[in-house]
């Protein structure tokens, strides 16, 4: 057996236990949005995964390989990794359908020029991507779509245990519909306001073709502006419904993510 023995009997099999459950918890928190944004410090995420942890030690007979330290027990712990990764990207490529809304509504207004930093990625994003990832984060964490999601991973333990997590193709097929889906999200999200664009786009460009002498420009983009921003007070409603929809579809295909149960051993 190639595992650290520190001579503590009972307490040290504990301890090795709770590490074991942590790879998979911490994984996933790394992956999600909200909880692995660069803003959030690791010590918080360490104390996250291992209060889940504590909860997965006590409601499920989950063990930690004999020989943690060697290939087989290697391999089980990446099993664990790709389990969580999974886990978080699903929920992940749901919070992408409003970045991706906002792209198309700030190239129409002609507000893509403003940019400022996605605190869930790191990367350059569109100032509407800030709002409407914003909105996004309240109403899951006001639903209590993220306690659904906890009890999820604790029930990944159930649907793949250690040993038994490779996902297999069918459920790598499943995570490429996720994004499918997360694509008509966010075209969803972006028509209402894009229709409205496009009706001023038009009108500007009948005017501008009409009268020369106006400056399309000057004319064009203050009116893409207040398009925009009127087509965004006007959908305001139709946008919470959606955001209630995509946070309850976040959590529905986490959930389809694990109906099925374990897969072969990796």
């Amino acid at each position: 057996m190639i595992q650290l023995d520190f001579g503590f009997g009972p307490l040290e099999t504990e301890f090795w236990r709770l590490v074991f459950v942590m790879t998979r918890i911490g994984a996933t928190l790394v992956a999600a949005p909200l909880f692995g944004i660069a803003g959030v410090p690791p010590q918080v995420r360490v104390i996250g995964a291992g209060s889940l942890a504590v909860l997965v030690c006590a409601w499920t007979n989950v063990a930690a390989p004999a020989a943690l330290f060697s290939a087989a027990g290697v391999l089980c712990v990446l099993g664990e990794v790709l389990v969580g990764l999974a886990l978080g990207f699903v929920l992940q490529l749901s919070f992408a359908a409003p970045i991706l809304a906002a792209e198309l509504i700030g190239g129409a207004m002609g507000m893509n020029v403003a940019t400022a930093v996605d605190p869930n990625s790191g990367a350059q994003s569109p100032a509407l991507g800030q709002y409407f990832a914003v909105v996004l984060s309240l109403v899951f964490l006001a639903l209590g779509a993220h306690l659904q999601w906890f009890a999820l991973i604790v029930d990944s333990y159930r649907a793949f245990p250690p040993g038994h997590t490779w996902l297999g193709a069918e459920r790598l097929a499943a995570i490429a519909g996720f994004a499918g889906r997360m694509f008509a999200t966010g075209v969803t999200i972006a028509l209402p306001a894009c229709l409205i664009l496009l009706v001023v786009q038009i009108v500007t460009g009948v005017l501008g073709r009409s009268a020369p002498s106006l400056n399309l420009f000057s004319l064009g983009l203050p009116a893409g502006v207040l398009g925009g921003i009127a087509a965004l007070l006007v959908g305001a409603p139709v946008l919470t419904d959606l955001v209630v929809r995509l946070s309850a579809d976040a959590v529905e295909q986490t959930a389809e993510l694990l109906q099925s149960g374990g897969g072969s051993a990796p």
